[in-house]
């Protein structure tokens, strides 16, 4: 077997990887060495701001050794990539931001340190927007990121490097984090599959803070398969996470084939909105009827403070930015401004040069909103907002559904540089993957179908706290009897 037939025919999946390193088809070395040069000859696309090869080969040497020796790990040998937001102890830590461009983390995240237990192999670091913020990889300070299926279009965001890898087959799965829909947004414009967790299910420790109520871990891959595995290594309490949760780790991969017959699927109708690209409306129609022929029965449901979401979001999520970003003094690390007059001047000046726009804009809304006087009228009510939200979700699992299935986003990739300048506009796209960071579910996005210009449509699947088994069932039930997830880029 030669390197050149893993894209060929079968895919890069994690299961199909394991197989050939335990077989000694491949080598960890050979397969590290492979994607290494995938990622040099699409660097075009912008998706990974650094790659860690020394460090890696070292891994996958060590991974050889392992397989030789005839010991086992869930992800042995299998080259990962991982969002440049989560913390590593090799290569720098930016955030995609000029503040951190030269930053060397003196530690690993957990996530981290799990995947490396688990024998992974970590060659790169992904693009993303500016300390994850945006929904589109346009707001990284060092380049924009494309999307494999039209390069003149978004990869979503903020994990639109993480997501892009994927879909390019330049990685055969990566870890980003979700904020707001920044796993599942990304995963949906780039036609692959993307979960994000229940919050507390995965440490954040590491993970450089943009909302910390509200961020969350989650991978990325082909199939709802390789998400099951991955999101198993990196679950579980972490004494170093005060948020993480003391729950049980189910065996998320080994049991994802459970039948589906009988389970109840909630449709609400608040997410199916005027606007919505008509296309999108089509494709979840289509996989509600597969849902259907597989023995899951379909039922409407209502959540009626979805409307309140984004605008409950975009007072929360800043306010929470302006409290962890101020860490970025130019003192202890990162970028310092030059020529600096007094200790205030050096503060401004630092944060000034170093920010980027999006993130500025996120800091001076957050600061507004948690002022004097201001803190009651915008903040608290946003957080009673929150609630209610939550309610909504935790009512209509108890009386209504096990799972629910909505779009991920409102329309297919949009044009790199359409919303830059109409922040609101960015802001929408988030609208049906914002509810559940404000009430902690987990929620999965895959592939249902394409548009007429042959781009990526995405259906969400939301759960319960800590039911993600749920997810996973109804995914894999969906992936084998539909082909969308096994669809590829043109020229990949």
């Amino acid at each position: 077997m030669t390197l050149d037939l893993l894209t060929e025919n079968e895919d890069v999946t994690l299961s199909r990887l394991k197989k050939l390193l335990s077989s000694k088809e491949i080598s960890s070395v050979e397969l590290t060495k492979y994607f290494l040069e995938r990622a040099k000859s699409k660097d075009d696309l912008g998706c990974f701001l650094s790659l860690t090869e020394e460090e890696a080969l070292k891994q996958a040497n060590k991974a050889d050794e392992k397989i030789a020796k005839g010991e086992d790990a869930p992800l042995l040998g299998v080259p990962l990539a991982i969002k440049d937001v989560l913390t590593t102890d090799f290569g720098t830590t930016t955030c995609a931001s000029k503040i951190l461009e030269n930053y060397h983390s003196p530690f690993n995240a957990t996530v981290i340190n799990k995947m490396l237990d688990a024998g992974a192999v970590l060659y790169g670091k992904t693009n993303l927007d500016e300390f994850a913020m945006g929904s589109s990889n346009e707001n990284s300070s060092f380049k924009p990121v494309k999307n494999p299926w039209d390069t003149e279009r978004v990869p979503g965001g903020s994990s639109g490097g993480s997501a892009a890898a994927v879909a390019a087959r330049i990685a055969p799965a990566s870890l980003g984090t979700d904020t707001g829909g920044s796993i599942r947004q990304p995963a949906a414009f780039c036609g692959i599959t993307g979960i994000k967790p229940t919050y507390g299910r995965v440490s954040r420790y590491g993970l450089v803070a943009y909302a910390s109520s509200l961020d969350q871990i989650g991978p990325l891959g082909l199939s709802a398969e390789d998400c099951a595995l991955i999101t198993r290594v990196i679950s579980g309490k972490d004494p170093l996470d005060s948020t993480s949760m003391e729950m049980e780790v189910p065996a998320f991969d080994t049991e994802i084939s459970k039948d589906i017959k009988g389970m109840k699927v909630g449709v609400p109708k608040e997410y199916f909105i005027d606007g919505m690209q008509s296309e999108v409306s089509e494709a979840l129609a289509e996989a509600k009827k597969v849902l259907s022929d597989l023995g899951a029965e379909i039922v409407e449901i209502s959540l009626p403070h979805t409307d309140a979401a984004v605008a409950a979001y975009y007072i929360i999520a800043p306010a929470e930015c302006s409290s962890n970003l101020a860490r970025f003094d130019g003192i202890k690390y990162g970028y310092r401004a030059e020529e600096t007059h007094d200790l205030f001047d050096l503060y401004a000046e630092t944060r000034s040069e170093g920010f980027g726009e999006e993130v500025k804009r996120r800091i001076l809304i957050g600061t507004y909103v948690l002022s004097s006087g201001y803190y009651d009228a915008y903040y608290l009510k946003a957080q009673k907002v929150r609630r209610l939200i939550q309610n909504d979700f935790l009512q209509a699992f108890e009386d209504k559904c096990d799972v629910i299935l909505a779009p991920t986003a409102p329309t297919t990739p949009f044009k790199i540089g359409e919303n830059i300048n109409d922040p609101l506009a960015m802001y929408l796209n988030d609208i049906f993957t914002i509810p559940l960071n404000l009430a902690g579910m987990p929620g999965m996005s895959l592939p249902c179908g394409f548009d007429g210009k042959n781009l990526p449509i995405g259906m969400q699947l939301i759960a319960g706290p800590w039911q993600e088994q749920r997810i996973f069932n109804v995914a894999h039930a969906y992936q084998d009897a539909t082909d969308w997830h096994t669809r590829k880029p043109e020229g990949v």
